[in-house]
């Protein structure tokens, strides 16, 4: 909290405990899941805390937060009357509702014998898996792709010294003629007003003073050089641009030669192999309409065995295996998503706007957070997935994982053509020279 709000107040103690409680419920879903696999506690004491927990997010998210945020969103207008907020707050959280209500109805998400009961925990949940599934997906699409190109140094542009010193001169160039040109104009301005003053003052000797004056003016094209002021300033504007570009190019090459550097750009590698297969596998998956049964543990430990012949215990290989996969899930999954939140919370918050930033975030982390439970149910095996199968009730999970290939490959795609264009268009030292 002291990271995430070191430059912004938020007021409301409300507010922080909202978003707190959804962290910590977001967390206690991995923390039942490892406990799943581990064994840990009574089995009908989990199947309680699951539904506990469930409830509480459910509650959180299409109640709570969406009112409070509706509130905190009316409570900015100062043309609200205090009066009038809270009945505001109620019709918005209606529109809400039937918006979320809506975001299930195209979608087979229930079987059919569950999609009468309105009130059901099933029906929340599938409609919160839509969304975190969609947000999930095209992150993940584009981080597949981000990461290699901005961690490799295939995709790092060439600066030289000499590129940034040519830059910065033709920026000083530039600065120096607006500087000149405003000066000019601050003259004939100048002038302007003495004339004024001496003709007002004088008779015959002012009128001679206000033709000079005139003429003066007439030399100087006042519209003319704040023409040429505009152009000057947007060169120097995209010449600025340019060499912070340049700048942060040149301490991305010299971070890539340090060892950290090395590190990642290997790991850029290996994210490039998982994206190209992860692409395929998707296509393969939406052209077959195919959905894994089996999860990858379980299938390691089945290949290692039947065609390695390896003699292995396969229950006690499983269950440890499947509990460093998992605990590697979560860590990953809960630290990107705070990185994510935190580089999103710093680059829109303001004093006025932190509580509706941070109850958006709060709403998009408990939905992040339950579709990763629904999505990590298939990297478990059997045994260790009853009891979550149960609790989430009977939704329809090989939809949100063909759900989840759509959305990643179309995220992947998309982040693939926007980064094309964006390192063909960036300048080069022939462009630079051009400005």
């Amino acid at each position: 909290m002291k990271t995430l709000f070191r430059d912004y107040e938020v007021h409301e103690n409300f507010v922080l405990a909202v978003f707190t409680t959804t962290f910590a419920l977001s967390c206690m879903m991995f923390e039942l899941i490892i406990f799943e696999i581990i064994g840990f506690l009574d089995l009908n004491f989990r199947f309680v805390v699951w539904n506990f927990v469930l409830i509480c997010m459910l509650i959180l998210v299409v109640v709570v937060i969406p009112y409070l945020i509706g509130y905190s969103f009316l409570s900015n207008f100062r043309f609200v009357r205090r009066e009038f907020v809270r009945p505001l707050s109620v019709l918005l959280w209606l529109g809400f509702l039937y918006l979320f209500w809506k975001v299930g109805d195209p979608f087979p998400v229930l079987n059919s014998k569950h999609s009468l009961r309105l009130l059901s925990m099933e029906q929340g949940i599938s409609r919160i898996g839509i969304i975190g599934v969609t947000v999930m997906a095209l992150l993940s699409g584009f981080g597949a792709v981000n990461y290699p190109y901005t961690s490799m140094t295939m995709f790092m542009r060439p600066v030289q010294p000499t590129d940034i010193q040519s830059v910065e001169r033709k920026l000083i160039q530039y600065t120096d003629m607006i500087v000149l040109k405003r000066k000019r104009i601050a003259l004939v301005e100048r002038n302007r007003r003495t004339s004024a003053l001496s003709e007002a003052s004088t008779g015959l000797w002012g009128k001679l003073r206000s033709v000079a004056g005139n003429s003066l003016r007439s030399g100087d094209d006042v519209s003319g050089l704040l023409e040429e002021i505009k152009g000057l300033e947007e060169l120097s504007r995209q010449l600025f641009l340019e060499l912070v570009d340049l700048q942060a190019m040149k301490e991305r090459n010299e971070w890539s030669k340090t060892f950290k550097g090395k590190y990642f750009n290997c790991l850029g590698y290996f994210f490039s192999a998982y994206c190209v297969w992860k692409i395929f596998i998707s296509t393969i998956n939406i052209i077959f309409d195919r959905v894994g049964r089996i999860d990858p543990v379980t299938k390691g430990i089945h290949i290692a065995v039947h065609w390695m012949s390896i003699d292995i215990d396969v229950t006690f290989w499983s269950q440890h295996v499947s509990f460093f996969l998992i605990g590697a899930i979560v860590l990953t999954s809960i630290r990107g998503f705070i990185l994510t939140l935190t580089k999103f919370f710093y680059a829109i918050a303001s004093s006025k706007s932190s509580n509706i930033i941070l109850l958006a975030l709060a709403q998009v982390m408990g939905m992040y957070f339950v579709s990763s439970v629904l999505l990590m149910r298939m990297n478990m095996p059997l045994e260790y997935r009853q009891i979550i199968t149960q609790v989430l009730g009977d939704l329809q999970f090989s939809f949100y994982h063909r759900w989840f290939d759509v959305i990643f490959l179309i995220s992947a795609i998309s982040s693939i053509v926007t980064l094309y264009l964006l390192h063909k268009q960036a300048p080069t030292s022939e462009k630079l020279n051009s400005f």
